[in-house]
């Protein structure tokens, strides 16, 4: 159990402008606060010593405070410890016995959804915990073996999915990836023998349905570049959708998270948020207009581009999700309102600059190329989704036949 224990001045301040002082306890990467009480200003704190300042009047009892809290919660940590090594062997290797033995499908599940949380990859738990919620309302018990997760059990499942909730046929799929991930686990943790495993060939087969991706052309966005009269909100829709656009469909979540001093030299170099690889990218000309028109709301070297991040907590990963799942939900209902200005009939949320960047590259880059600007892992990946914009060869073959 790996842990720490270190003092901090929160970022939030009351309505005096006062910060709190609190311990934060972070146990195998995920932080807990405690408030200590005091509330101080920011100019009264030393980060790097993580004492007050002698600025402050009551500088030397607070430190003091300090001090006594850090040692309660390091003793409160230590006693924990102790009680966890006094186990003995024998104990330790029946319990774990037990849980090989006894542990259920929402049991496994919960311990999947835990490391979610300590990964801080809450784009994934908010869904996953939804499909756990799924098979919890179809069971209706929260006992389920995975001996009882038989061919009859998930046919049956697809179907109240689709009759109870009217789920498409990509949801459905996805939410017995799930149950297959946590069905392997318990078949590796020898919960469940693999002769009950219940998908494969002549059993449950897991095929995603092909999905349509249709982009904007250049006259569509265009149209969307020359939008007048337009209020604050949907210029900054427009805004982010044009950056996303311009960085080759960059994903809404990278998009707001970027940062003034993420652009060095003309380039930008920021982490995907999806698989944490670095990237480097040449400035387009049109971005740089578009940061122009943010330069005013600049607070400081390292602030936030556009503004949905700037009152985060950014200590709290949760906070900073909840605010970037917020902020593409009003963006996306603005994108709505401007598609219907510029007269463009397809569907236009964020998601699309990354659809409308594949179809307007169609084979015009070598798929190595792409592969880097979408900085995908595999080649195969890239050419699956390009696939979705190469038409040239299918549109060849056909007037050879029709045009005569």
């Amino acid at each position: 159990m790996a842990t720490k224990v270190v003092i901090e001045l929160r970022k939030k301040p009351n309505r005096e402008g006062l910060f709190p002082l609190a311990v934060r306890i972070t146990t195998n990467r995920i932080p807990k606060y405690r408030q200590i009480g005091p509330y101080i200003e920011s100019k009264d704190w030393d980060d790097d010593k993580k004492i007050v300042k002698p600025s402050h009047p009551g500088a030397d009892s607070l430190n003091e405070l300090i001090a006594e809290k850090l040692l309660e919660a390091r003793r409160h940590l230590n006693s924990i410890k102790v009680k966890v090594s006094d186990a003995t062997v024998f104990k330790q290797k029946k319990k774990t016995h037990k849980l090989k033995k006894k542990l259920t499908f929402f049991e496994i599940a919960q311990q999947f959804l835990d490391e979610l949380v300590a990964d801080e990859n809450y784009s994934r738990l908010s869904s996953e915990k939804a499909y756990v919620e799924y098979v919890k309302k179809f069971h209706k018990s929260d006992c389920l073996t995975f001996k009882e997760i038989d061919e009859s059990f998930l046919k049956k499942f697809k179907i109240y999915l689709k009759k109870s909730y009217s789920l498409k046929e990509t949801s459905i799929m996805n939410i017995l990836v799930l149950i297959r991930t946590l069905y392997n686990r318990a078949i590796k943790r020898e919960i469940v023998k693999r002769k009950f495993y219940p998908f494969g060939k002549d059993k449950i087969q897991i095929k995603f349905p092909q999905t349509q991706k249709i982009g904007l052309n250049i006259e569509e966005i265009k149209a969307l570049e020359n939008l007048t009269d337009l209020s604050y909100e949907e210029q900054h829709a427009r805004n982010v959708w044009l950056y996303s656009f311009n960085f080759a469909g960059m994903r809404v979540s990278d998009v707001l998270k970027e940062r003034w001093s993420d652009f060095q030299n003309d380039r930008l170099y920021y982490r995907m948020n999806k698989n944490s690889k670095l990237l480097s990218l040449k400035v387009p000309p049109k971005v740089f207009e578009i940061l122009e028109s943010y330069k005013s709301e600049k607070r400081f070297a390292n602030d936030f581009i556009f503004p949905e991040l700037k009152k985060a907590d950014i200590d709290d990963p949760w906070d900073i999700f909840s605010k970037t799942k917020t902020g593409n939900r009003k963006i996306n209902s603005h994108l709505k309102k401007l598609a219907q200005k510029a007269g463009i009939e397809k569907k236009l949320t964020m998601h699309i600059a990354r659809h409308s960047f594949g179809h307007i590259a169609g084979e015009k880059i070598h798929p190595l190329k792409l592969q880097k600007l979408y900085r995908h892992s595999d080649l195969k990946t890239t050419l699956n989704y390009q696939a979705n914009f190469m038409h040239t060869e299918a549109d060849e073959a056909l007037d050879s036949v029709v045009n005569f």
